[in-house]
């Protein structure tokens, strides 16, 4: 299937060409009554229609329409060539330099974007992760250096929504140009432990208050990955084992939990940080336009000592740092989210 569409409008003039030489060829034969060989009417159809000379079929003047005919072809022949030239011209325009103009914007795009997310490696791994932080609308910038999976990638996403580099993320460069240094977060989700602690340590460097999640195979790589500056470290074999045991023995919770990740559902997990400015800190719960503005449930609150506390009493007190929990569809999440960010007291 061709997805150019300069290809397309490209082969389209070829049809129309390749049918102005045949109607050409044919017409003379036919208005010739055998005068001509079919070669030589197609040789000079040829002739006429790339205007590289001309001289007349013999006995022409003497064969009724035969001008009048190759007026015509002319005209057509001229047409047919200007939309091959075109096409083909549109060809090199949408395919080199239109590759060079969109990856000039898309680097654009790149140093403009603030808060984003960077992925390293779009694997099996990487690539689930890109899905999940767009699902939870943050803006991801990709780096793998197999520019396949990237466009593949980029294909199924509405245009302008995916931003990528092309290169190794293990070197610094590649980060720089993800911006990494104005990152909101980095998922290292390489192969290779190696590499994931390359770009953990380069990618703390660059950027001391990122959060960093890194990709761990062996086990004995999660020390290793925390202590280059890792936030969290996940091991999908781990993950994995837990998922297999959990199908077994509690398989309605884990199909309940599934539907927090597929895409196409709206009801998701999420937290809700409480600033330390925020007209909440002090009320209860009860008190907090939570439940009366949207349906969200409130099923966890970390204090900022780090503990947890499940399925909290209306009496709670809410304090400045808290993370609340909550379970709800994306729309009750972002009406939480803007009242938050709503009833910061004035300074």
């Amino acid at each position: 299937m061709l997805r150019s569409p300069a290809l397309r409008r490209f082969l389209v003039a070829l049809v129309v060409l390749t049918c102005v030489w045949l109607g050409g060829a044919l017409g003379y034969h036919e208005l010739g009554h055998g005068r001509w060989g079919f070669g030589e009417c197609a040789y000079h159809t040829v002739v006429t229609v790339f205007t590289v000379g001309y001289a007349e079929l013999p006995g022409a003047d003497r064969v009724r329409g035969a001008r009048v005919f190759t007026a015509f072809l002319i005209v057509f022949g001229v047409g047919a060539m200007g939309y091959v030239q075109a096409s083909l011209t549109s060809i090199f325009v949408e395919g080199a330099l239109g590759v060079a103009y969109r990856q000039s914007r898309m680097r654009k795009s790149i140093d403009r974007m603030r808060d984003h997310v960077v992925v390293a490696g779009c694997g099996s791994t990487g690539r689930h992760a890109i899905e999940e932080l767009r699902a939870s609308g943050r803006d991801v910038v990709a780096i793998d250096r197999d520019e396949s999976r990237l466009r593949e990638i980029q294909d199924e996403t509405a245009p302008g929504e995916f931003h990528y580099v092309v290169g190794d993320a293990t070197h610094d460069h590649a980060l720089v140009a993800a911006g990494v240094a104005h990152a909101w977060g980095v998922v290292a989700a390489l192969t290779d432990d190696a590499d994931n602690l390359y770009v953990t340590l380069s990618a703390r460097a660059l950027n001391v208050e990122a959060r960093i999640v890194a990709k761990a195979v062996a086990p004995e790589a999660e020390g290793k990955m925390r202590r280059a500056g890792a936030n969290a470290v996940v091991s999908p074999n781990s993950i994995g084992g837990q998922r297999m045991a959990s199908e077994l023995v509690r398989p309605e919770v884990v199909e309940f939990l599934d539907q927090l990740h597929r895409t196409e559902k709206s009801l998701r997990i999420e937290e809700i940080l409480i600033p330390k400015d925020s007209s909440w800190v002090g009320k209860m719960l009860r008190d907090a336009p939570i439940r009366p503005r949207t349906r969200a449930l409130v099923i966890a609150k970390r204090t900022r000592d780090g503990a947890f506390h499940y399925n909290p009493g209306p009496e709670s007190t809410i304090e400045a740092g808290m993370t609340l929990v909550v379970l709800g569809d994306r729309e009750d999440v972002t009406t939480l989210h803007e009242l938050v960010a709503a009833t910061r007291a004035p300074r």
